[in-house]
């Protein structure tokens, strides 16, 4: 099985979860892993160049598994940068899981394996700061789907919808671990996911287990965000009671 960009934070979980499992894993991305994933092995591609995606997957022997994992955007407010620097957000957490998929397809279909898109709750609601990569991941949904429906009964395709997950980088987003757990503590969970929870997720879409599943999505975000209305209705009930 392979996994895009699964060489460091959720990736890596990814690609360590299928290990654990017993997969033959290969991770492809631009640069190695900082240290060897035990039961991983690593092939450089660029996955933003489709001649160079395309040799990549004619050269494995054989593929039951896509992860398109590779993707992530730096905080940008949209009139911070250009339209062509929001264009690469979207290339590559859009177009290169389209083409990848399109480069593994014939592995899949004779395998009737699976694909699985790593999407985000950025997707699903606005995502100020990051507002390219948000559209990219509402489209990768939404193209997962219909590559359900195109590519049935040979191949599966399902999204997992991931929400904030705590990585070697979460610094870059959230500060420093005071500001970290703060972004937990608004998680129903209590905490943000590790990779290893995102791992096990697409393990399991990846399964027997999942032999029906198509075209859905799974939300693996410790139950979502509160809602904002609660706290401001926490807080004028709390006045209330002053009177």
């Amino acid at each position: 099985m392979v996994v895009t960009g699964g060489t460091r934070g959720v990736g890596a979980g990814i690609a360590r979860a299928f290990a654990a499992a017993g997969a033959q894993v290969v991770a492809c991305a631009r640069r190695p892993p900082g240290t060897p994933l035990p039961g991983v092995a690593f092939t450089p591609c660029d996955l933003r160049d489709p001649p160079a995606v395309r040799a990549f997957f004619d050269a494995l022997p054989r593929l039951d598994v896509l992860v398109n994992n590779a993707g992530g955007a730096p905080y940008r407010l949209l009139a911070d940068a250009d339209a062509e620097r929001h264009a690469r957000v979207i290339e590559l957490n859009l177009l290169t899981p389209l083409t990848a998929s399109l480069a593994a397809r014939a592995h899949l279909a004779r395998t009737r394996g699976c694909v699985v898109m790593v999407g985000s709750v950025s997707g699903t609601r606005p995502s100020p700061g990051t507002a390219a990569y948000g559209a990219a991941k509402a489209g990768l949904e939404n193209l997962a789907r219909s590559m359900a429906v195109e590519w049935a009964p040979d191949i599966r395709v399902n999204t997992l919808v991931v929400g904030p997950v705590r990585t070697e980088l979460s610094h870059l987003h959230y500060g420093d671990e005071e500001g970290i757990a703060a972004v937990g503590r608004t998680i129903p969970l209590g905490r943000m996911a590790a990779p290893a929870d995102v791992g096990a997720a697409a393990v399991f879409l990846a399964s027997d287990a999942a032999a029906y599943i198509s075209g859905a999505s799974l939300l693996v975000h410790g139950g979502g965000e509160r809602p904002a209305f609660l706290a401001a209705a926490t807080v004028n009930k709390e006045k209330g009671k002053g009177r």
